[in-house]
């Protein structure tokens, strides 16, 4: 288990404990690309339809969900895609609490008992790629006892 959630913490989209039987490897693979392409189509799926710009603006920070780069003050990293999925969904929920449940249900599909840490993990690589004070972020906000909020356009007071 611990390596799974050091995989997922890592960038990984899956993960699969070995020995694997290679039909469960091409059933795993089919249902990634089947996936992929239901987010493409689907208008009303959550992590694919908002924004509904390629590239979503906030504060000194782009992120362009096409390239999976997040560019701060003319500085671009390149992002995992659960990084940008990540992102994505806090954006289309901007000002929301969102509970590490939901974002792993959401985010990555997973609706079994999971430890939500490794979204810890995901946020503290953003968080250092935005260049924000761990002990004072601006745009990802800790909620004791939730998740997270994304904050676009931050107040003075945070």
């Amino acid at each position: 288990m611990d390596d799974v959630l050091q995989g997922f913490a890592a960038g990984a989209d899956d993960y699969l404990t070995k020995p694997f039987d290679l039909a469960i490897l091409s059933a795993r693979i089919r249902g990634l690309l089947r996936r992929r392409e239901w987010l493409r189509a689907s208008p009303g799926n959550a992590v694919a339809s908002v924004p509904a710009k390629d590239t979503f603006t906030f504060g000194e920070n782009a992120v362009d969900f096409n390239l999976l780069e997040l560019r701060v003050r003319g500085r671009a990293f390149p992002l995992t895609l659960m990084e940008t999925n990540l992102l994505r969904y806090l954006i289309q929920h901007e000002g929301d609490a969102v509970s590490r449940k939901k974002m792993l249900e959401a985010v990555w599909g997973l609706h079994e008992d999971t430890d939500t840490r490794a979204i810890d993990n995901f946020i503290v690589r953003l968080r250092r790629y935005m260049g924000e004070d761990p002990a004072h972020p601006r745009h990802l906000l800790t909620v004791r006892g939730v998740g997270y909020r994304f904050v676009a356009f931050p107040s003075k007071k945070n």
